[in-house]
């Protein structure tokens, strides 16, 4: 599956290290083709849980999901983050991917939606010079 060229992918990959640079959460971005749900948060919801975004110490990691052939995406927060955060951070996060895929500007919609939840996460759950990287910074294909 290639969605995205190799620079674009290592563009957003960029934006997560930067990101978590400053904070002990986790970002990781899901690509597939379709999703098997109506639904896409369902769908992130199994991929959420098959990454083990969940088993993080924190409990701070979040997901950038998006199924390109069926225009669909979502954005999931586990339990940690959302405790911090109110719904309108993921309400802005959603509304701010949605304008530039609308546009068909992927790499920078993920980039700056990765930029703005490295800086909630970094004002809830700063680095700490223990921190390791739980999560592969690395984009995941379904």
């Amino acid at each position: 599956m290639q969605f995205f060229t190799e620079t674009q992918q290592k563009n957003i990959i960029s934006a997560i290290k930067d990101a978590e640079k400053k904070t002990s959460g986790e970002i990781k971005v899901h690509i597939e083709s379709n999703c098997k749900y109506e639904d896409a948060y369902l769908r992130a919801k199994e991929v959420f849980e098959f990454l083990s975004l969940h088993k993080t110490e924190l409990r701070n990691g979040v997901l950038f999901y998006l199924a390109f052939n069926d225009r669909k995406f979502a954005v999931l927060g586990d339990e940690g983050i959302n405790n911090k955060v109110g719904q309108e951070f993921w309400d802005s996060t959603k509304k701010l991917l949605s304008k530039n895929f609308k546009s068909g500007e992927f790499e920078k919609g993920f980039s700056l939606a990765i930029a703005e939840a490295g800086v909630q996460l970094e004002k809830y759950f700063p680095y700490q010079r223990n921190d390791s990287n739980e999560i592969s910074d690395d984009l995941s294909f379904g």
